[in-house]
């Protein structure tokens, strides 16, 4: 992946991630066939088309992954039918039958990778896929045990290995943190180490997850992840960003001290579950401007965007360990 090469001086009277205008940018009356709701969306871009691999809740509550494209990364058609269903096929079908659900896109040596979710009576866990036109879609391995969600794997190699962030939790752990681990063949990982940690009492305080796959900059590995609060109304669900170092990616180099993105447009309050901003997927376009595809109150896709630069210095501003 090109490194990126930073634009202008941070804006500090402007806020960080701006909502388009004409968001919801994908609803679930856009589909073809009836479905509850579209969210969680992992991107990228092919064949100069913006690609979103939607998360879409059939009618059953069961939820699948669809194909949504666009020329503009504005205006999304659908394709005819979904792309990923709950398998039938052993060992996927033991672990993805109450669903599929949010993926992450990843591109590596001419494959486009697709971290996701399996859920099923064992609970949640980590799978991975692979396409390389959006149309065939092939499984590789289950990626992790329950508990664990939040994979998003990096465009590059360290050391000759794959590399992923994850999310487990476990009954001894009251939050979630952000893992690291490498693979030399995307199916048996190891070097298992933690990268950050929730922040008690801010609004990340109770629990944390990666949300689009790291971006490479000069800086270091942008990653935007969510962070819940929980409140007297429930959790509350915002984005923020971090970055990596470039040569040892379990190392915080800064960590925005405020978030990126809250919940307060009426799309964000109203849906299957309230008070939510969620992100798997984003888009860094050639004048350095980020896109940040997001899910609301697991309801609708929207989008919101930010000069690259901006937010780097954000991250640039919180201090570089585990804890903050």
């Amino acid at each position: 992946m090109e490194t990126i090469k930073l634009h202008s001086d941070f804006n500090q009277n402007k806020a960080l991630l701006q909502r388009y205008k004409k968001n919801p940018i994908l609803k679930a009356d856009d589909f073809p066939v009836p479905v509850n709701s579209v969210f969680n969306a992992g991107a990228a871009i092919f064949k100069q088309q913006y690609i979103l691999l939607t998360r879409v809740e059939d009618l059953s509550g069961s939820s699948l992954l669809w194909v949504a494209r666009s020329e503009d990364g504005l205006n999304f058609i659908p394709d005819p039918a979904p792309a990923l269903v709950p398998s039938k096929d052993e060992p996927f079908s033991l672990v993805e039958e109450s669903g599929v659900e949010d993926p992450r896109i990843t591109y590596i040596e001419g494959w486009f990778y697709i971290t996701y979710v399996g859920y099923s009576q064992y609970g949640a866990l980590p799978l991975l896929a692979r396409t390389q036109d959006f149309e065939h879609f092939e499984r590789i391995s289950i990626i992790g045990l329950p508990d664990n969600k939040d994979v998003v794997l990096f465009p590059q190699k360290f050391n000759g290995a794959f590399a992923k962030l994850d999310r487990p939790t476990s009954s001894q752990a009251s939050s979630g943190d952000i893992w690291i681990s490498f693979s030399k063949d995307l199916v048996h990982w190891g070097g298992f180490r933690p990268v950050m940690r929730p922040r008690p009492r801010k609004w990340d305080g109770d629990k944390i997850g990666a949300g689009a796959p790291p971006i490479k900059t000069p800086e270091g590995w942008l990653l935007i992840y969510h962070g819940v609060r929980n409140t007297a109304f429930g959790a509350l669900y915002r984005l923020g960003a971090v970055l990596l170092d470039l040569e040892e990616p379990w190392k915080v180099i800064g960590r925005a001290n405020e978030a990126i993105l809250s919940p307060n447009a009426p799309e964000d309050f109203l849906g299957n579950v309230g008070n939510v901003v969620f992100t798997c997927g984003a888009i860094l376009e050639g004048d350095g401007m980020l896109r940040v595809y997001y899910g609301a109150a697991d309801q609708v896709m929207c989008l919101a965007s930010a000069p690259l630069n901006e937010i780097i210095n954000l991250c640039l501003k919180g201090k570089g360990n585990l804890s903050t």
